[in-house]
This record gives structure tokens, sequence and C-alpha cells, in this order.
């Protein structure tokens, strides 16, 4: 199977959202942030591993603590996966921090920021020229 053909892409979005089901409902653990979501999965072609961006809306301690949460779940999360799914093989998942979003947000406020400042330069120099 190629990585990313239709088949490896619907495994992506049936794991995708089973691992999200099961870190809402399932684990109890404190360390993990109620903010949790699973941004994207990559299952390798054979099913022996797989990649889960997680995006956790918190300070970077909680950030750190969610992952390590979901490592030292891993054993569980993956068994409830093959509870769940019905794949050959149920892929060992290494949990992968994303900061994506917050990336975009901050760039966001700077782009917002460089236009306040710009129109108020264009004011500025209006209010100069009358």
């Amino acid at each position: 199977m190629r990585k990313n053909s239709i088949k490896n892409t619907r495994i992506n979005g049936e794991v995708q959202k089973e691992l999200s089901s099961i870190i809402r409902s399932e684990i109890k653990d404190p360390r993990i942030h109620p903010m949790t979501s699973v941004m994207s999965v990559e299952v390798a072609p054979d099913l022996k591993t797989c990649k889960a961006y997680i995006s956790v809306l918190g300070t970077q301690e909680a950030k750190e603590d969610t992952i390590r949460g979901l490592s030292s779940a891993e054993g569980y999360i993956r068994r409830q996966l093959a509870r769940n799914l019905n794949l050959r093989n149920t892929p060992e998942i290494r949990f992968i921090l994303d900061e994506s979003i917050e990336y975009g947000v901050n760039m966001s406020k700077l782009i917002d920021d460089v236009n306040r400042k710009d129109a108020a330069a264009k004011e500025t120099a209006e209010e100069e020229q009358e």
C-alpha cells in the first residue's frame, strides 16, 4: 500500500477519529489537558507505526504534561484501537506536539498589528497634507 493511496487516507481518518474519541472520553489521566485535539494522523503503509499530531490549548507545561500522559497511556490507547478498528496490525503510536494553530494565531496577530500601524501612519500622513 502506498503512502498516499485512498486506503491509507481512509485508515488515517478512521484512526484519527477513534484516537480523538479515546482521548476525549476514556482516558482519565489528570496530566492530559481537557483542551486536547488530534490534528492529524499518519499511519505507515505497513500499519506498524503511527504519528499522531496533538494540539493542546494551554501553557507550555500543560502541553508537555499532556504529551507525557498520552505516551504513558499508549498501551491502553493501542489496545482500544485494536478493539474498535479492524486492522491487520495495530500501529505503535508516537505522539507529536503540533503547534501549528498557535503559530497561525501569532502570525495573524502580527499581521493585524502591521495593518493597524499602517492605517495609523496613513491617517497621520493625510492629516499632515491638509
